[in-house]
């Protein structure tokens, strides 16, 4: 890509929120005037959450809170992706057993659907997506639809989700107690599967997307399964060492510190005879390990930069261990 700013090479950029955007309750600090700088240079910003539990409107009014530009249509959710999956599986006005928040419930009826409560009333499929209030009563329902023969949905199979004391089980947690007790595994609408990117694109008219995560395991698998470019912020989960043993399935496009990368000039990462190179730092194969040089010394080079490099290495050979990379990561102090 040269030094072309990212903004200037794709139409819109695909966020994910938490670790992203903003970590918990509070804004990255560098998050909001870079996206602003994105947009006034005519990148258009949508933001993907796995989030089930929050409207489209909720999320922006949220993202306004914290000085980020945002409207209800430029938010694109897992219970959307959920709801269109569902229409297309289903006639008109089909009965669908709603397990999760009113925004999932929003969402089924905006396609045409039928929310319903009971299996009693013989629902055609069942969705199921995060929301704190969910109990074993609704489960139990859940259970019996599926016995039944209803379709079954998930938003997302997060096992895991952050909260105010620690981390505790996702919707992908309880998934699994329908599908245990049913034998039946559901589809899945949100990240790293296809469908809410597919509700991304669709809904923003993108030709060419640039998908923005923190995440290998979802947000940059998603972008590879779905055949797009990437880019890997370090504001949230995944970090350097897990970035550089990364499988070819999780490796993004591009890397960066924030979201100053959407309008920043993106160096070209270089290959040599002898390694690979990146803003003065040169990443090479010295027997089983990489060793990592800088042109300007080890304090000169953005250290980002040496990650780069030090990437391409380590992808270049068809496995690379921990022991490998550790004096060459350790050496950029990130």
């Amino acid at each position: 890509m040269g030094t072309q700013a990212l903004h200037e090479s794709y139409d819109v950029a695909l966020l994910d929120l938490d670790g992203v955007v903003y970590l918990g309750s509070k804004a990255i600090p560098s998050a909001p005037p870079a996206l602003k700088r994105a947009k006034d240079a005519g990148m258009r910003l949508a933001y993907v959450t796995n989030n089930a539990s929050r409207t489209p409107g909720a999320v922006a009014d949220l993202l306004r809170s914290m000085d980020v530009p945002a409207e209800a249509a430029d938010v694109v959710t897992s219970p959307q992706a959920a709801a269109r999956l569902l229409a297309e599986r289903l006639p008109p006005g089909a009965s669908v057993l709603v397990l999760g928040s009113m925004a999932l419930r929003m969402a089924v009826r905006e396609r045409g659907l039928r929310p319903v409560t009971s299996a009693l009333e013989r629902p055609q499929a069942v969705v199921q997506g995060y929301a704190p209030g969910i109990d074993y009563s609704a489960l139990a329902e859940g259970g019996l639809a599926v016995h039944a023969g209803a379709l079954f949905v998930g938003t997302n199979a997060d096992s895991t989700l952050p909260g105010p004391h620690g981390i505790q089980p996702g919707n992908g947690s309880l998934l699994r107690v329908i599908a245990h007790a049913t034998g039946v595994e559901p589809l899945i609408a949100g990240k790293p599967e296809l469908p809410l990117h597919r509700e991304s694109t669709i809904r923003t008219g993108a030709r060419n997307p640039l998908v923005v995560g923190d995440r290998l395991d979802t947000d940059i698998e998603a972008a590879c399964r779905a055949g797009a470019d990437s880019l890997l912020v370090l504001t949230g989960v995944s970090g350097p060492g897990e970035l550089l043993l990364a499988p070819p399935s999780r490796r993004p496009t591009y890397l960066a510190l924030t979201l100053d990368a959407l309008t920043e000039p993106y160096p070209e990462v270089i290959s040599r005879d002898d390694g690979y190179s990146c803003g003065g730092w040169t990443a090479r194969w010295t027997g089983d390990a990489i060793t990592l040089d800088s042109a300007a010394g080890a304090a000169g080079g953005a250290p980002i930069d040496g990650l780069r490099a030090l990437c391409a290495a380590a992808w270049s050979r068809a496995e690379t261990s921990a022991a490998a990379v550790a004096t060459a990561l350790d050496s950029l102090k990130l």
